[in-house]
């Protein structure tokens, strides 16, 4: 950590390094002081499985320890030559793999409306940050619902761009056809003034090189809620969703329901593509080229690796190779890739069948509160897969989607989820303005 860091947002100075000691939101920070009178200088926070220059790239692992990129990442680059400031790397679950921001290699972020609560996974930190530091920015990146999550359970803003709006060079890659840098923030004018910085056709992501232009004026008219996204939500957060839909009634927005049957089959076809990929892609963490390193080189390769990554990856990082490594093998991969597949284009169609009447897709963000950490504990990695129900499906589409804080429950937040077609993001950016002027988030009591 960087000694006697602050941050100056809006004539006020806070002290980074006791703010963390409370939240741990942050895996490194910069020891760098701004004016806070000068508007054309910003301060962000870029999530800790994004390449900075200056800081640690750990990804939230422990096999990562030590890493120093000599670059920054595509989006981290873009907003310095803006004028922003990098305050610091935000606590994510190890490689993005979690629900919860309990799975990280180092502490656990604590939620800033009550500290026995989580953050949501994996972008905890940023959420976090987001949360508790006036008018910041933070960077985070969602594979299944990892800005969308954590935003929810923070009661911040995040949006998710559509999947190639923002160049993913410099990112430390979960699952290469699902990742999606995006932007947490409690201040919505953040994301029509930061994501056309951020976005843009980068030639070293081939991915973001055939986007249209970014437009961000919008008109949002009707929204449908799928009818059975509702089915398994508690009823704390199912009332204050339904307080919500008359909120937007009232606001002029027409919200009727229809049947889109599909998603459901969304979050199994997520887990074998995401694991999938993710499997591949932590093979190159094997203890020889960067991070820590197995110094015991009298033995053959498959030890040797072996050796290095049971003692640095965590249990949710070994469950998720394992599973992705099976369901690639021979014998096993027309059964189970090949069908999530089919899968991925059976959603993207329902939503498009969806989108030809209506504007957004709504639905909550999270089936229930954030929960202590008490019950964390108790839950079976399957019960945490299942959390992800409602923001696995537009993550596995590569749709762009917003959570916008609706409400509250004796003080705890409660999100709500909006998807939009493909290249859309004004529709969203639009909704979270129209829908703050009238409803502007609570920010928490912060603890010092």
């Amino acid at each position: 950590m960087g000694e006697g860091a602050t941050a100056v947002m809006s004539g006020l100075t806070f002290d980074l390094e006791k703010l963390n000691q409370t939240y741990h939101m942050f895996n490194d920070m910069a020891a760098e002081t701004v004016p806070g009178e000068d508007e054309s200088i910003f301060q962000f926070s870029a999530k800790d499985n994004l390449c900075t220059k200056d800081l640690q790239a750990r990804a939230g692992s422990r096999i990562l320890e030590g890493y120093r990129p000599p670059f920054d990442a595509t989006a981290v680059a873009r907003l310095r030559s803006a004028g922003g400031v990098l305050l610091g790397k935000t606590n994510m679950d190890e490689f993005g793999f979690g629900t919860f921001g309990t799975n990280s290699g180092y502490q656990v972020p604590l939620n800033p409306f009550d500290l026995k609560r989580a953050c949501g996974g994996s972008s905890a930190g940023a959420a976090c940050a987001a949360s508790v530091i006036p008018g910041h920015l933070a960077l985070g990146v969602s594979t299944g619902g990892s800005i969308s999550c954590p935003a929810s359970f923070c009661g911040v803003f995040g949006l998710t761009p559509t999947y190639g709006r923002v160049s993913r060079y410099g990112l430390i890659d979960y699952g290469n056809s699902l990742d999606k840098i995006g932007l947490l923030t409690m201040d919505v004018g953040h994301l029509r003034r930061f994501l056309p910085i951020i976005s843009g056709a980068d030639p070293r992501d081939p991915t973001s090189c055939a986007q249209p232009p970014l437009e961000l004026d919008a008109e949002v008219r009707r929204v449908v809620i799928p009818e059975d996204s509702l089915n398994g939500v508690d009823g704390d957060v199912l009332e204050t969703f339904q307080t919500a839909i008359e909120h937007l009634s009232h606001m002029g927005i027409e919200v009727t329901t229809m049947p889109m049957p599909a998603l459901r089959f969304a979050l199994p076809a997520y887990y074998v593509l995401a694991t999938s990929e993710a499997s591949t892609n932590l093979a190159r963490y094997c203890g020889m080229r960067y991070g820590e390193r197995n110094e015991d080189y009298n033995q053959h390769f498959d030890p040797y690796f072996s050796k290095t990554r049971s003692r640095y990856l965590g249990q949710e990082a070994k469950r998720r190779v394992l599973l992705g490594t099976f369901t690639r093998m021979v014998g096993f991969r027309d059964r189970y890739y090949m069908k999530a597949l089919a899968t991925r284009e059976l959603v993207i169609s329902e939503y498009a069948q969806a989108f030809e009447e209506h504007d957004l897709v709504l639905t909550p963000t999270m089936p229930f509160l954030p929960p202590l950490f008490a019950d964390i504990e108790g839950m079976s990695p399957l019960d945490t897969y299942k959390a992800d129900g409602l923001t696995v499906p537009p993550n596995l589409a590569g749709l762009p989607h917003l959570s916008a804080p609706c409400g509250y429950v004796d003080g705890v937040p409660v999100g709500m989820q909006f998807v939009s077609p493909h290249w859309t993001e004004g529709r969203l950016v639009t909704m979270a303005e129209s829908w703050n002027g009238a409803h502007p988030p609570m920010r928490p009591e912060v603890i010092l």
